[in-house]
């Protein structure tokens, strides 16, 4: 019964907590002969009582409503100072001079406006905690928010509203949220690395030359032990490109161990193209500010 009760439940407090119950009346109902089943309602009563008590060694998350949060404004009337970010509850109210009445931020106490911290929208309309059709992005960066306020300032608890319910689980939302800034993380570390393969071009415009494009070991700010060449870097199912430097000796990144290659480096990709829309191995590229894109 213990065994069918606990399998599954690692990592779950309140769950962990019955189990441990189950083990030990069992137990002792093994011990002095009595039927070891445990009744489900006697596990609940005594994981309450343990919780309410402090015994159990972990203090149950507060849970708030939205008029409940709504209180903590900082004004004179007010319990205290609190905002929230993707529905967790923080006491902001060393900040006082900033998230209190009159302060920079003020439109952040008192509520969850997740999605102004991204968009910049202060206005009653973008102060919500709908985050619904931000990017991966932009996700990432309210997650940087968040760990902000995990840092510097006193967790309370949990909003219920878009992201926990009345118990205190995650929502669909925040599920869909955590999936956003998930994806949001890969795909910075995916052009992190991009970067240091290809980085940006230094640039340079004057009315004389127009546009220069160069290459350093310095170039982008991406330090490394390789010059390279100026060439056009193109995204599939893109128009566009930016200006990088490509790696002329070696094996190609993508085979960094080969033993048989072309001692090309990268110049063979099949993203990029010559500035001049011809091979040559020059290290500076001279063209019309049109042609030459570096972001």
């Amino acid at each position: 019964m213990v065994a069918a009760l606990c399998r599954g439940e690692r990592g779950r407090p309140a769950e962990m907590l019955r189990c441990f119950l189950a083990a030990v009346c069992a137990a002792v109902a093994l011990l002095f002969g009595f039927d070891p089943s445990v009744p489900g309602h006697l596990l609940d009563g005594l994981s309450r009582l343990l919780a309410v008590s402090g015994l159990a060694g972990s203090k149950p998350v507060r849970l708030l409503s939205k008029a409940e949060l709504c209180r903590y404004n900082g004004g004179a009337d007010s319990p205290g100072l609190y905002l929230a970010v993707l529905g967790q509850v923080f006491d902001v109210k060393k900040g006082m001079r900033q998230y209190g009445p009159g302060g920079s931020y003020s439109f952040f106490a008192g509520k969850d406006a997740s999605r102004a911290f991204v968009t910049g929208d202060f206005t009653e309309m973008g102060l919500v905690e709908d985050v619904a059709g931000l990017s991966p992005s932009e996700m990432v960066a309210l997650h940087d928010w968040l760990s902000f306020y995990k840092k510097d300032y006193i967790f309370v608890g949990k909003l219920i509203g878009q992201f926990y319910d009345e118990h205190g689980d995650p929502t669909e939302s925040l599920k869909e949220a955590e999936a956003l800034v998930a994806e949001g993380q890969r795909l910075e570390a995916q052009s992190e690395a991009e970067k240091k393969q290809f980085p940006p071009c230094n640039s340079e415009w004057n009315s004389v030359s127009r546009s220069r494009v160069w290459c350093s070991k310095f170039s982008g700010g991406v330090e490394r032990d390789w010059v390279g060449v100026p060439r056009k870097l193109y995204k599939p199912g893109s128009s566009g490109f930016r200006c990088v430097c490509v790696r002329t000796s070696g094996p190609p990144s993508s085979q960094p161990t080969s033993q048989k290659h072309s001692d090309r480096g990268d110049l063979d990709s099949p993203q990029l193209q010559d500035c001049f829309q011809r091979e040559q191995l020059s290290r500076k590229c001279s063209r019309v500010s049109a042609d030459i894109k570096t972001n």
